[in-house]
């Protein structure tokens, strides 16, 4: 008899990546109806940008995590837009960010999330958070308040306080008390997502006792709309406008998308592709901006949910966007019922852990530019999620330029009994070689800040006098055409002085620069190079008969 062939098992279901998605929906559901309220428009253009970032993003990401769905940051940012000029130019800020967001993946720019330091992004995710918690509170009381930063919101409040909906604040509470229950004591107990559980039960509560009627809001009925692709009718000037704006939200949901995904992929020892995660979100959001759908990001809040709920691979997001999909057209009238305080306590439930500022605190121990999440914070709650941002993110900038445009030059010694060469100021036994003066720039020279480095370079040669000046370059990795420049007059400066000028550490892009600028090779006034500073000091010593 021939052997029984084995028959191959059959697949097993992804149960860890269904749960996930199933927790994940719970998340998103709520988040997308109050992002909606925030961006100013109806919960079927956030339900919709949610569907769409799900499906799209595991076709060009890279991240198992990742949820891309409406952000806070974002849908704060569409409700400037929409302020200025109605919900069209919110959508034409999404293609437009979109757009840039292609751009930048297939220019292969994935490491502009660096000019945002993370400093800064704590500080924003604080305020924002606080800011939306406050956007929070009328909905939890039942009363309508005008404004968009904290201090209207707080203002607006103080001046409604006689027309506050006790009941309203009544069932918030209590919602907010179960959500709080469920996640911290009963998570072992309630299998479901606490979010979705704290949902249902106020979805049944609304039904069963005629919330609505009792002056109670209620999300209302959600009209769901055919799926169109067409193009926001705007004027040039608008176009224009929005085309100003997309940058900056470019930057806030790319910082905030990337580092969401790389905290997880670190966890797990994942890799990740910048660029690609660039195509993803940008193909997301020029498909939601096309069928008129909120900005998408990967925010922390759904895709830490799906870390912790056990996903494994890109499925969860799929499922989770099927367990979206099927709400929304089965349970529409249900979801419809939703009374607002519980909504806006499931919202407070899911922020309630960003409140507490721990890592402003803990990054303002460390010193450094920890205080720009300070100003980031305060820049948000006092001026808007948009400008106090921008005004974030030009500190930082401006930042980094006055660093870079301000070298440190400092003096070099031998350690000794090594071939090492340090800081004289920072270690006291270095020591210094006679008829040399040893310095290093610091900083990376280019256009901004070579004059100045040299300069100072200079006027420490004139100072000491020395024989020779062995300059290392170890900072640097190339050369433009003014540091080229400005080295060439350093070089003539210093030989009119009768002192020469040597180069140390000097790498191979520097060589061919210099080489271009014809300032190495064989030429009458070459400058010497070298491959370390003990090379040059050797070679130095040497010609000298030191």
């Amino acid at each position: 008899m021939s052997p029984l062939r084995a028959l191959p098992a059959a697949p097993s279901l992804p149960w860890g990546d269904i749960l996930a998605g199933l927790s994940v929906a719970g998340v998103l559901l709520p988040e997308s109806v109050a992002y909606a309220a925030i961006a100013g428009v109806s919960p079927s253009h956030a339900l919709l940008a949610a569907l769409l970032g799900l499906i799209v993003y595991p076709l060009f990401g890279t991240s198992r995590f990742a949820i891309v769905a409406p952000t806070s940051s974002a849908a704060a940012i569409f409700a400037t837009a929409v302020a200025v000029g109605g919900p069209e130019m919110g959508y034409a800020l999404v293609l437009l960010t979109g757009g840039l967001f292609v751009m930048a993946g297939l220019l292969h720019t994935g490491s502009i999330g660096a000019f945002i330091s993370r400093p800064v992004l704590r500080g924003f995710a604080w305020g924002l958070a606080v800011t939306i918690v406050l956007k929070q509170l009328p909905h939890l009381a039942g009363v309508q308040v005008p404004g968009r930063d904290a201090w209207q919101l707080v203002a607006g409040l103080l001046d409604v306080a006689d027309a506050i909906h006790w009941p309203s604040v009544g069932l918030g509470a209590f919602a907010l008390l179960l959500w709080l229950a469920v996640h911290h004591g009963l998570r072992r107990v309630v299998f479901l997502p606490q979010s979705l559980v704290v949902l249902a039960l106020g979805i049944a509560a609304s039904a069963s006792f005629d919330l609505g009627g009792r002056g109670i809001a209620l999300v209302g009925h959600i009209e769901w709309r055919s799926l169109a692709l067409e193009m926001p009718s705007l004027s040039a000037e608008r176009w224009l406008r929005m085309a100003e704006w997309a940058p900056a939200l470019l930057l806030i949901l790319f910082a905030e998308s990337w580092g969401s995904v790389r905290s997880l992929a670190l966890q797990k020892g994942d890799t990740l592709n910048a660029d690609r995660e660039l195509l993803a979100i940008g193909a997301s959001n020029l498909l939601s901006g096309i069928l008129q759908g909120l900005p998408v990001g990967a925010g922390f809040s759904a895709a830490a949910a799906n870390y912790s709920a056990g996903a494994r691979s890109k499925a969860a997001g799929l499922a989770a966007a099927l367990t979206l999909g099927l709400l929304l057209w089965h349970a529409r009238d249900a979801l419809g019922l939703l009374p607002l305080p519980v909504l806006a306590a499931v919202m407070i439930g899911i922020l309630s852990h960003n409140l507490w500022p721990k890592a402003v605190i803990t990054g303002l121990r460390l010193g450094g530019d920890a205080w720009l999440a300070v100003m980031a914070a305060v820049a948000v709650l006092a001026f808007g999620v948009l400008f106090g941002m921008l005004l974030a993110v030009g500190s930082s900038l401006l930042l980094a330029i006055h660093r870079f445009a301000q070298p440190v030059v400092v003096e070099l010694g031998q350690l000794p009994g090594t071939r090492d060469y340090q800081d004289c100021q920072r270690h006291a036994e270095a020591l210094r070689m006679p008829g040399l003066l040893i310095l290093r720039v610091d900083e990376p020279l280019f256009f901004a800040n070579a004059e100045q480095a040299f300069q100072s370079v200079r006027s420490m040669a004139l100072e000491r006098r020395p024989g020779v000046v062995v300059l290392s370059l170890e900072m640097c990795d190339d050369l433009d055409v003014t540091a080229s420049e400005a080295l060439a007059e350093l070089a003539a400066n210093l030989r009119s002085a009768g002192i020469e000028l040597a180069l140390a550490r000097v790498k191979d892009r520097i060589r061919d620069a210099l080489a271009r600028a014809g300032l190495i090779g064989e030429t009458d006034h070459a400058i010497a190079a070298y491959w370390s500073v003990d090379d040059a000091v050797q070679a130095t010593q040497s010609r000298l008969g030191v």
